[in-house]
């Protein structure tokens, strides 16, 4: 196939990527019970490599073993027996794909039930309704020595990514996440340095971004993953989004991923609260060429692509890298049809339940499923019911949260 998707591309770092479709990141909540990936996720990416993408993101990496965004989630620090980390990368790559780490603190969006600490730039708790009032814990204000250790946590985990053999890592400061929460004028509202003006907001991400460059090498890819906008009124919005990467060039970012949205607007699962994303393929391609036109560093877009045709769009309006994660957990040999010039066989049901909240959970249990069958050999089975799949996702769930307790506990 002739198509651009298939031609490679060379990021600043020097990283070569084979071809532009990325698997973009999903939260698998699938560590072992000592928060390390496991032969589960082993398998997982092995066969994402083997599917023709040119380019491997992970779900979260978490910089801070107190504070995840769920109990399943892989911790990297100073303390990490690194052995589990190389064997994760060594899969992924082994088919030719290059591979990054996203790497994330939660901040405020940390479960009720996890121990821990709930952290925020301010004492703003995630707001979903009454209903889920419960849900996330309320945050305490982050006092400067907490925000000077997180910060150098960011570094720590890039550079044992980088000892354990990834090309790069993907720092999230989207989706309503620590980071994203200092740059949101929503849940940001101090009065010092790291408050106020958009200069202040970023003064967080761009300090993460230069400590991370100062521990690696001028190889290692840095990348970002930010929002195009909250879809939140008040919120981050695509002209922050502008100044942001225009900020992060300098500083020796390779790539920015664009999303956005947040638990409280999940624009990402295509159910904004504003109602601004159309209910579509591609959710924030608008905001994507508009920000690709000025954009000094290439962009990956990720929200909602599952066709050929819209990922050809997505290239043709200005955008380096195609990023997709539901389309691969259910199709994950899909960019090797793409080249043969097939379409994907099946896809999943859009979870339609009125209420955003649980809609969103159910359908992120729905892919979630879709990768605890393919980490054991076995086929995605796009039929499961969203029900189902949120029953079962919520037992693994608390599993895991037993498992978390212990190790925790043990580390402390």
């Amino acid at each position: 196939m002739s198509s651009e998707l298939f031609s490679p591309l060379v990021l600043r770092s020097g990283l070569v990527l084979g071809n532009r479709i990325a698997k973009a990141a999903m939260e698998e909540g699938m560590a072992s019970a000592e928060q390390v990936p496991d032969g589960r996720l082993v398998e997982l990416y092995r066969r994402w490599g083997a599917g023709g993408a040119g380019l491997l993101i992970t779900g979260n990496v978490m910089v801070h073993a107190e504070a995840l965004t769920g109990p399943g989630g892989v911790v990297l620090d100073d303390t990490s027996d690194l052995a589990p980390f190389a064997r994760w990368a060594a899969a992924a790559k082994a088919s030719g794909a290059a591979v990054l780490m996203q790497i994330n603190h939660p901040g405020r969006q940390v479960p009720a039930a996890l121990p821990g600490v709930v952290w925020g730039p301010s004492d703003i708790a995630v707001d979903l309704g009454p209903r889920y009032s419960k849900r996330f814990a309320k945050p305490s204000a982050m006092t400067g020595e907490q925000i000077a250790a997180t910060i150098e946590r960011f570094a720590i985990t890039a550079a044992q990514a980088e000892v354990a053999g990834f090309d790069g890592v993907e720092v999230h400061a989207a989706h309503g996440y620590l980071i994203s929460q200092f740059l949101s004028p929503l849940t940001n509202q101090r009065t010092d340095e790291w408050g106020g003006s958009l200069e202040n907001r970023v003064r967080f991400l761009l300090d993460v971004v230069t400590r991370i460059r100062s521990e690696v090498t001028p190889t290692f890819t840095v990348a970002v993953k930010l929002n195009s906008a909250d879809f939140q009124r008040g919120g981050f919005d695509a002209d922050d989004a502008r100044q942001v990467i225009d900020l992060l060039a300098p500083l020796g970012v390779d790539l920015v991923e664009l999303s956005g949205g947040t638990y409280e607007s999940p624009a990402m699962s295509g159910r904004p609260a504003d109602g601004r994303t159309a209910a579509r393929e591609a959710y924030f391609l608008e905001l994507a060429e508009d920000l690709a036109k000025t954009s000094p560093v290439p962009l990956m877009l990720t929200g909602g692509i599952t066709r050929l045709e819209t990922a050809e769009q997505v290239l043709a309006g200005g955008v380096a890298i195609v990023g997709m994660a539901t389309a691969l957990a259910v199709t994950p040999e899909l960019p090797g049809l793409w080249r043969d010039g097939k379409q994907a066989p099946k896809a999943l049901r859009p979870v339609t339940w009125s209420d955003k909240t649980l809609a969103a959970a159910a359908a992120m249990a729905v892919v979630r499923h879709q990768l605890r069958r393919m980490s054991r050999g076995a086929s995605p089975r796009v039929g499961v019911h969203p029900a189902w799949a949120l029953v079962v996702d919520q037992a693994a769930a608390a599993k895991a949260l037993r498992h978390y307790r212990t190790w925790l506990k043990a580390a402390r």
